[in-house]
């Protein structure tokens, strides 16, 4: 991204946050690959155009493989919080994540790690569930624990491939052992872990008990509140279609927060709800996952209706597992009030 464009992204991005935090996000690819002295300029141009009583803060994404020293200085500094991808034990991330010699990441990912931890750098692990590592759900989530972090996230691995009978590739997660592997983690969670350690996916299913709006946009009911702008200002209605049909503007010639508003984008995000198929309507556990991310709706359903979340026996089976906590929950809650 070059300098005017990057300042023109930050003016605009402050423009559109009406909440006392502005929040930027920094992803890839590998965002660290930018350099260190981009995200200097970055800091350096929020100061400039932040607003006299908001605060600004930001994130990044990385597979830390790069960090190094004045790395996580600057990242303490100026409080930014990092997800580390990590896919559990040595074995089960240098699957899929290897260097460009084709050795596995797994060493330089942790020295990164542990050099954010070392910095007192806020952290979040987040963990892609593939076809392969779904099968190990306690030591993936005991190494994760092992490593010290509060925050967990795992992110379902869903690869398109049309010419599969499942309509992904070998390599995506099965959708019931993902539901399996949620599951497992979900006691073991509830035994030892409940108020220690949060997970994602857990905290999204318990704000049903509260009637809490979903906060991760893969389960709100309609979606378009997380767009990606890329390096030359074009922003797109996700990142997951950055695509000509999902090119909404670009950010020189039209504001964040009319694109945000526009009729194209609003239509984006209602059509997650318009084209719920009949089979989602009335499902029991409907409310903790609304069809999930669209990009993953291309299966059918028992009728034969296009449309169906190819995770959907998955999330049915974990919300299903843990929908009497859940309720239990909401019990006390309500005891609570009164």
């Amino acid at each position: 991204m070059s300098d005017k464009i990057l300042e023109k992204y930050i003016i605009r991005q402050i423009e559109a946050s009406t909440e006392p935090v502005i929040s930027f996000s920094w992803h890839g690819g590998e965002p660290v690959l930018a350099g260190l002295d981009f995200f200097l300029k970055i800091v350096k141009l929020q100061q400039k155009h932040r607003p006299s009583g908001r605060i600004i803060i930001n994130g990044i994404q990385t597979n830390a493989t790069l960090l190094n020293d004045d790395w996580c200085k600057f990242l303490a500094s100026e409080g930014f919080f990092v997800g580390v991808s990590i896919d559990g034990p040595e074995e089960l991330h240098n699957k899929f994540r290897v260097l460009k010699d084709k050795k596995g990441s797994f060493r330089k990912t942790l020295y990164g790690y542990e050099l954010l931890r070392k910095y007192n750098v806020q952290t979040e692990l987040l963990t892609v569930v593939s076809g392969v590592n779904v099968n190990f759900p306690a030591e993936v989530y005991r190494f994760l624990k092992q490593l010290g972090s509060i925050y967990i996230t795992f992110l379902p691995l869903v690869e398109r491939d049309h010419l599969s009978e499942s309509g992904a590739s070998n390599i995506s997660v099965p959708s019931e052992a993902f539901g399996v592997f949620l599951s497992t983690i979900f006691d073991e969670w509830a035994d030892e872990d409940i108020g220690r350690i949060k997970i994602q996916i857990f905290e999204e299913a318990a704000r049903t008990a509260f009637n809490q709006e979903h906060t991760l946009c893969i389960f709100k009911k309609s979606c378009g509140s997380v767009p990606v702008v890329e390096h030359n200002g074009d922003f797109y209605s996700c990142d997951h279609y950055v695509d000509k049909e999902h090119l909404v503007g670009n950010i020189n010639e039209i504001s964040l927060a009319e694109m945000l508003d526009s009729d194209r984008q609003k239509e984006f995000g209602q059509a997650k709800l318009v084209d719920l198929p009949e089979f989602c309507l009335g499902c029991e556990v409907r409310d903790m996952c609304n069809g999930e991310c669209p990009k993953n709706r291309f299966i059918h359903t028992p009728a034969g209706e296009p449309g169906l979340n190819y995770l959907c026996a998955g999330y049915r089976r974990f919300f299903n597992h843990i929908k009497p906590f859940v309720e239990a929950i909401a019990r006390e809650w309500c005891n609570q009030k009164r």
